[in-house]
């Protein structure tokens, strides 16, 4: 009776693939079910009865939009998979089907776990499937969707390759008169065209074309089929038109578009699609001809198509832009300010849209941006709101570091653009809560994974625990390097093996995500790991000294002094331009680079040097930006107790020594007057407010046998120039530690190794590196240490737990020099550094003197030691607490000593603190 309630369910499907009569899907569906019932639990039969359950009302739900039925079909399947040993030969097919469902519910929610889950099902069948098994072609077909699916979300170069490849295996390996042909080619063909649109490559687009065709000319008609192939021809045209031109590609792919939405059967879940491509096509002949019957068609189409978009469903931002695009359009050529709002309020809806690809979204986001300019401010606020909110979406805890910082790259000006609107709109606290969402993301989501749990337990150990837990995994899934994309050839054990390891991640996130969500219902937890406000901030910041941040961006220039017990005060700085500020780094980088200063130990020279440069930048520095902060803040006349200043810079003054700005020497503009930032104050950076806040309000108390000084020379790193001071360096630092009764240990030359230094650095709560740098451009986490065996890089550092951290003094080069393409991420040692647990750091922003670093070593130890002993009696042990003083004391004795020549300033000048 089961069997042939199964067979019976099976025809009705049959006849419904060529009906498409609603009712004989529901029929096969209730057959399927009474088959299911009726068979008993452990019975053989069941699992084939729950597969072909399953996949009916997948199907069902394809055609009408029932997302119960998707839902119903997971759930089948999974119960499939879980009475099915692995040997079984039903367990392939029950993967692909469950895979394809899974994929399928990824495009209605965009749920980034459900996709990675069905590539890795995907795979798994074709692995299990044997040589030559009749359902490899289908196997292989499904896999392929799914990486088209993932790309559609991700973009990623590597999924739309491997869909291409898997997709033309499917179709090698399908006979020709093979029913399945005309759906493997039509996949192929619309693989062939995501990756046109990603790359640009003609080859792809005519070979989709081309496939296309064929997948039409294989199709019956009246096949139920053919409207989603003749749709899908259709936008392959008009993307061809795009390369060539030819009008006769819009106008046979509107009349295939045509075609496919007058064989939709009513309440057909496919209609949308069709007239969103209809709508596309026809708006894009209206560019090329000026015919406003296309523009106001199109636009016709794109909104039946919206309408019959579910709210909620992942597609619906797709969709919104679309038709926010053709009211754009159509304004240029009309000037109908009508045409201009309905853009603007389709864009707001697809920025704010909850789920969908977060690329569209962020688009969206930023194209609303730029229209609500000259509008509507309130608008555009919210727009710049929502565009920094999307940013921690696009780069999000499901993608390694490495990743999130490659797509960082792209959208690094967007929270100071931002905040130059609050600025101009006289909301400071708007604009530095813009600053601190959206610069530095990837190190704040670390810190937000090492935040302390000490209130969460207290109230719900348990949630707690799990906190810590995903966490924890998630820091070290994201610490990985990403894997070198795989050649077609490479064995389906290792592609596995590399998606699992990407769902492990992207599951994680979303339980993590998740796990946020119940913390923040707890009461007083209600802001748990948002983003901080402005008030918030103010109570945290030092007593000693204001903290300045400095927005630069290319409508204008802002320091917002942050003064412990005030309100923000808001500093213009209308004589300084991004331009200057550019500028500026563009000069002081050759300049750099002219002299030598490219790493420690080579030598140097002035080979086209213009005699005052550096006193230039300086000069310039000090009159545009430091002075008028100064001003603003009251300190007009040098005091007899100088305070601290914390430096918070964007843009182009990042890689700029602000620090160091003043007047050097007598100038036509400033005769006989030598006024410089260290006469006024002791200056430190901080990547953001709140790093430097968070170490304020968490003091941390040491156990004394965590006191301890760690030196790390490396003199001779094979392949670099040779850099004896690192051993008088260390000899002079050995001295103080001596008489200090410090505990301390010294690595040097070969028994400084990558695993010896990660190991002590656990040990000792000061680092001294005094070897070789590097930073990389390409890869910032790469960046690090040259030591015996190898580079100690930024990856591995931020990777180890080092709770005794408290001061590290990087004495190489360009330690804090940073990134250009990521000016508003600090990524550089120092920072990476920050983020390890370090609570204060020494670093370089070029390469400092091999003959004058020990000196300078020397003088900080010296003074930050001093603060600590009397008499030669014990000291309390270390502490970074006096770092910023000892640094300040130390580069003016090197001043004192050397003068304000142009070499003696490129001495002492890179030293900068970072930190508490």
């Amino acid at each position: 009776m089961c069997l042939w309630l199964n067979d019976l369910a099976r025809s009705f499907q049959l006849r419904f693939q060529g009906s498409r009569d609603f009712d004989d899907i529901s029929k096969a569906i209730l057959n399927a079910q009474q088959a299911v019932y009726l068979t008993p639990s452990g019975n053989d039969n069941l699992p084939g009865c729950l597969i072909n359950l399953g996949l009916l009302l997948r199907i069902r739900f394809t055609s009408m939009g029932n997302f119960a039925d998707l839902s119903e079909s997971i759930s089948h399947l999974q119960e499939a998979g879980r009475l099915l040993p692995e040997d079984h030969h039903y367990k392939p097919s029950q993967l692909s089907s469950l895979g394809t469902s899974l994929g399928i519910r990824f495009e209605s929610t965009g749920k980034l776990s459900d996709i990675s889950e069905a590539i890795s099902f995907h795979q798994k069948a074709v692995h299990l499937a044997p040589v030559g098994y009749i359902n490899l072609g289908a196997f292989l077909n499904n896999l392929g969707m799914s990486f088209i699916l993932r790309f559609t979300s991700t973009e990623d170069l590597t999924d739309i390759t491997e869909a291409v490849s898997i997709l033309q295996k499917a179709v090698d390996i399908t006979p020709e008169n093979h029913e399945d042909m005309p759906i493997r080619l039509d996949n192929l063909g619309n693989s062939l065209q995501a990756r046109f649109e990603h790359t640009g490559d003609f080859v792809d687009i005519s070979k989709s074309v081309a496939t296309h065709r064929r997948a039409v000319y294989l199709t019956s008609e009246g096949h139920a089929e053919l409207p989603y192939r003749l749709s899908n021809l259709g936008n392959s045209l008009r993307l061809h038109f795009s390369s060539t031109g030819k009008l006769t590609d819009l106008s046979e792919g509107i009349s295939f578009l045509q075609k496919a939405v007058r064989l939709a059967p009513e309440g057909h879940a496919g209609l949308r699609d069709w007239l969103n491509g209809l709508g596309n096509l026809l708006r894009t002949r209206f560019d090329e001809t000026g015919d406003l019957k296309d523009a106001s068609e199109a636009i016709s189409s794109l909104q039946k198509s919206v309408n019959l978009t579910p709210e909620g469903h992942a597609d619906l931002p797709g969709a919104l832009t679309n038709l926010a695009i053709s009211f754009s359009r159509r304004f240029f050529r009309t000037k109908d300010p009508a045409d201009y709002f309905s853009s603007i309020h389709n864009y707001r809806l697809c920025a704010t849209h909850v789920t969908g690809p977060p690329s569209i979204r962020l688009a969206a986001a930023k194209v609303w941006i730029a229209m609500s300019e000259e509008t509507d401010l309130s608008q555009l606020l919210e727009a710049y709101r929502t565009a920094i909110n999307l940013v921690s979406v696009i780069a999000g805890l499901e993608e390694t570091i490495q990743k999130r910082y490659m797509t960082l790259s792209n959208i690094s000006e967007l929270s100071t653009s931002a905040a130059a609107v609050a600025f101009r709109t006289d909301q400071p606290d708007l604009a530095l809560e813009f600053l601190e969402q959206g610069r530095c993301l990837v190190w704040s989501q670390l810190n937000n994974l090492r935040t302390p749990l000490d209130d969460l337990r207290a109230h719900d150990a348990a949630l707690a625990d799990n906190i810590l837990r995903v966490s924890v995994a998630l820091e070290n899934a994201g610490s990985r390097t990403e894997p070198a994309p795989l050649t077609a050839e490479a064995s389906m054990i290792a592609k596995m093996s590399i998606q699992n390891v990407v769902t492990a991640r992207v599951k994680l996130a979303e339980e993590w995500a998740q796990l946020l969500t119940e913390v923040r219902a707890l009461p007083h937890f209600e802001d748990f790991l948002k983003p901080v406000s402005c008030s918030t901030l103010l109570k945290g910041i030092p007593n000693t000294g204001p903290v300045v941040v400095i927005n630069i961006h290319k409508d204008r220039s802002d320091a917002l002094a942050l003064v412990s017990g005030r309100k923000p005060l808001h500093i213009p700085l209308p004589e300084f331009s991004y331009e200057q500020a550019d500028t500026l780094r563009k000069y002081f980088k050759t300049h750099l680079l002219d002299s030598g200063l490219r790493m420690r130990g080579t030598e140097r020279g002035m080979r086209h040097e213009r005699s005052d440069f550096v006193k230039d930048v300086l000069g310039q520095l000090w009159i545009y930006v430091v002075k008028p902060i100064l001003d603003g803040l009251g300190y007009s006349e040098p005091p007899p107790t100088l305070p601290r200043i914390w430096w918070c810079v964007t843009g182009p003054l990042a890689f700029l020594p602000i620090h160091a700005a003043g007047i050097y020497s007598p100038t036509e503009s400033t005769p006989g007057i030598y006024t410089t930032l260290s006469d006024f104050a002791i200056s430190s950076f901080t990547p953001t407010v709140k790093a430097l806040v968070e170490r304020v309000q968490r003091p941390r108390e040491l156990l004394e046998q965590a006191k301890g000084l760690l030196m790390v020379g490396q003199a001779n790193a094979p392949m670099l120039p040779s850099i004896p001071g690192t051993r008088i360096e260390l000899r002079a630092i050995e001295r103080l530690a001596k008489q200090g009764n410090l505990r301390y240990i010294s690595l040097e030359n070969d028994e400084a190794t990558v695993t010896q230094v990660i190991a002590k650095m656990k040990d000792n709560s000061f680092i001294h590196l005094a070897c070789h740098a590097a930073q990389e451009t390409d890869d910032p986490l790469q960046s690090g240490f040259y030591l015996h065996d190898g580079r100690l890089n930024l990856l591995s550092i931020i990777k180890e737990k080092l709770v005794a951290a408290d001061l590290a003094f990087l004495s190489a080069c360009q330690t804090c020099a940073g990134d250009e393409n990521l000016s508003e991420e600090a990524v550089h040692l120092a920072a990476g550094m920050l983020a390890a647990g370090y609570r204060s750091v020494v670093a370089t922003m070029w390469s400092i003197d091999d003959r004058s670093g020990p000196k300078i070593a020397e003088e900080f130890y010296r003074h930050l030691l001093d603060t600590r002993v009397d008499d030669n009696r014990p000291s309390e042990g270390l502490s970074s607490d006096g770092a910023a003083y000892s640094l300040h004391y130390a580069t003016r004795q090197i001043r004192k000593a050397l003068g304000d020549s142009e070499s003696s300033l490129l001495i002492w000048v890179p030293y900068v603190h970072f930190g508490l």
